[in-house]
């Protein structure tokens, strides 16, 4: 492979800010695998978040690739899975297998897309230190007959349009809204873009915690919701405490610890999967790189509340922030009902699929 930017290459990042800024460029952002693809002839690399090549992982977007982009390039996108006119991050989660056999079956029956929306080279040029505003013009040129599974991400300069685009899209499993100054350079591993998303906040039982990776100090703290069946169900956990805070959880939490056989997801103890269509908190799976996420098992008589984006099946997404202890709240209410759901919206309206 001889190209003028060559892997592994970290990708641009973005900040986060509570509100769309006035920059000039806003593009959904793509819930999936942030990925920069490297493409000389046939061959072609795959590249991550942690700079470790996926290419073995996608051999159906491999072949797509090959056929819709120029023969020597470098480009900056997300690789997603579509199902249903919208977008499944725990279908594509299952993509990451380390046995061959099941990469391949799952590539005919779960194939993935890539989303692309920045270049960092063209033929033998080197892209990254001219304007956002040409790269964008460049990139639309290179893939202006692309088809499916390759797509540019659509675009708008309106911040209006950005807006209900952020209400919209999220029906659709989109994450939010990117805004990028239409004056930046590709600038790896630096946040330099923005990143608008949602903020919810849920009451929920605290029904366990881990140990920090440090010290003795509270880790995170395991998170619960019922169901209608009355079933607790581990939906994620809260983590983000200064230390002083983790030092005196220790003492709050010591008199809930029970014995994992009296806690509601004791019959966990021993499995290695997901129970019942749960995932559960101490169990070793592919994801977890043989780190310790066992837990301490608490009673679930505490309720906090949380901040989350959104929910990916009947999780939270992402780790949640906490906001406060919610005495004057019943483990019993906390519910799945509280949960705001956001109003189906066709992904095909975006990429055109429709």
């Amino acid at each position: 492979m001889d190209l003028p930017v060559m892997p592994p290459v970290s990708p641009m990042l973005a900040k986060s800010v509570p509100d769309i800024p006035d920059v000039g460029h806003y593009e959904p952002k793509w819930d999936g695998f942030r990925t920069i693809v490297f493409k000389d002839g046939d061959e072609i690399v795959l590249g991550s978040r942690n700079e470790k090549p996926m290419t073995r992982y996608f051999p159906e977007l491999v072949a797509a690739l090959q056929g819709n982009l120029p023969d020597k390039c470098v480009i900056d996108g997300e690789i997603v899975l579509i199902q249903g006119n919208r977008l499944e991050f725990e279908v594509l989660q299952q993509r990451i297998h380390p046995a061959d056999s099941r990469v391949r079956m799952l590539a005919e029956k779960t194939p993935a897309s890539m989303v692309a929306f920045d270049i960092l080279a063209l033929g033998d040029e080197d892209l990254t230190g001219r304007p956002f505003s040409e790269r964008r013009a460049v990139l639309e040129q290179a893939l202006s007959t692309a088809e499916p599974p390759v797509y540019i991400t659509p675009a708008v300069t309106d911040l209006e349009r950005a807006k209900e685009w952020f209400v919209q899209l999220e029906g659709a499993g989109l994450d939010g809204v990117l805004s990028k100054p239409l004056d930046g350079t590709y600038q790896p591993n630096k946040r330099v873009m923005f990143k608008t998303k949602h903020v919810r906040t849920a009451d929920c039982v605290v029904a366990g915690f881990r140990w920090h990776k440090t010290a003795k100090v509270v880790g995170s703290m395991l998170l619960g919701l019922y169901d209608d069946d009355g079933r607790l169900h581990h939906v994620g956990v809260v983590a983000s405490f200064p230390m002083a805070k983790r030092e005196s959880l220790v003492a709050e939490l010591e008199p809930y610890q029970v014995d994992l056989g009296d806690h509601p997801w004791g019959e966990w103890a021993t499995q290695d999967e997901a129970a019942g269509g749960s995932r559960m908190p101490g169990a070793q799976s592919r994801w977890s790189g043989g780190k310790d996420f066992s837990f301490v098992p608490l009673r679930p008589d505490l309720v906090i509340e949380v901040a989350y984006d959104y929910m990916e099946g009947d999780r939270f997404r992402h780790t949640t922030q906490f906001r406060r202890w919610r005495t004057d709240r019943t483990p019993d209410s906390c519910t799945y009902s509280q949960l705001e759901e956001p109003a189906d919206y066709d992904l095909g309206k975006i990429l055109k699929l429709t």
